[in-house]
């Protein structure tokens, strides 16, 4: 990895508050040199949308990730690419979605290729790359996609970060009367297996401590509430110790994520969607993570979406992104 390249920002949704909260980003964050950035985006668009909302930020085109670094400190730098149609806050224009997809695709190619340290995501409106032929659930699965045809092995593993939280769903989008039949032995393991690796790697963690939630109430109470736990999860428990994993659990989900509780591990496994992001959006609502795990690259994300609610405002707060733009710094010093 070069620690001397800077981290790469997508433009994410044109219509979307990123070039809102990308503007702040910068502004919260232009001292700090490891936190060095560049966006990818039409610079015009950009500085149009800024401007509009009183946010206007100094802004300096590059030809090449390498300059950004040097013209941090004074300016956002943008490696400009061209939009298809001028974008309007809060109103989707299609003819823009394959300019989103291929910014992602430029910025994976530049980890890949050491040019950026780091990628830092902003949201996508998926409905509105469904309608030009994008077939993946969402950013993270995406992204392990493209990993692949470029020849890596990916394994794409979702984390969500809060203070000292750190959440993992080991089923994500699927219905909740789904994740019973979705939950495996095999799934609970290969992820468990990738978090440990990854605190080790980005995260500073030498012994990594897992916690497994159990997924019925009181993890089961025995089988009274449910045999998942028996059948599933415990099993898995195991197989991870036999591996040489420091885990506990099945933990009932209700009492395993207050303070005390939370000193006693560096992640937890969580059995679906919402019990992993209640407790995170709870501790943390504005200044939630997500980390894709799994990948050859380093990918962090703010845990919101496209509020489009709120694009053309100037009132989008930008803290989620300030707070993914300084932990995937973290995560290249560690990797």
């Amino acid at each position: 990895m070069n620690l001397r390249a800077p981290l790469v920002i997508t433009c994410g949704e044109t219509a979307s508050i990123a070039p809102e909260i990308t503007a702040k980003a910068w502004a919260a964050t232009r001292h700090q040199s490891d936190c060095a950035f560049f966006l990818i985006a039409d610079a015009a668009d950009f500085m149009a949308r800024t401007e509009a909302v009183g946010l206007a930020v100094p802004v300096v085109t590059i030809d090449t990730p390498a300059e950004a670094r040097q013209i941090f400190a004074r300016a956002l730098p943008i490696l400009h690419a061209p939009l298809p149609r001028i974008s309007r806050p809060a109103w989707i224009d299609t003819r823009n979605s394959k300019f989103v997809i291929d910014v992602i695709k430029a910025a994976v190619a530049m980890c890949l290729d050491e040019n950026a340290s780091a990628m830092v995501t902003n949201p996508i409106q998926k409905d509105a790359l469904y309608a030009v032929g994008f077939k993946h659930q969402g950013h993270t699965d995406y992204l392990a996609s493209l990993a692949r045809e470029y020849g890596h092995d990916a394994t794409d593993v979702m984390m969500l970060v809060a203070q000292d939280l750190r959440a993992v769903p080991i089923t994500v989008h699927v219905p909740l009367k789904d994740v019973p039949t979705g939950l495996t032995e095999g799934a609970i393991v290969e992820q468990g297996c990738i978090v440990a690796e990854a605190l080790q790697k980005y995260f500073g963690v030498v012994v990594p401590r897992l916690a497994v939630t159990g997924l019925n109430p009181h993890a089961g109470e025995n089988g009274a509430m449910g045999d998942e736990e028996e059948l599933i999860i415990r099993p898995a428990i195991a197989r991870l110790r036999k591996l040489g994993t420091d885990v506990v659990g099945p933990l009932p989900a209700d009492t395993c994520f207050h303070p005390e509780a939370r000193a006693n591990y560096d992640a937890i496994l969580c059995m679906y969607h919402d019990q992993a992001l209640i407790p995170v959006k709870t501790l943390d609502f504005h200044g939630g993570v997500n980390v894709t795990l799994g990948l050859p690259f380093i990918r962090t994300s703010p845990d919101h979406g496209t509020a489009l609610g709120l694009a053309g405002t100037g009132t989008a707060r930008p803290d989620s992104l300030i707070a993914a733009i300084r932990l995937a710094a973290q995560m290249a010093q560690h990797g």
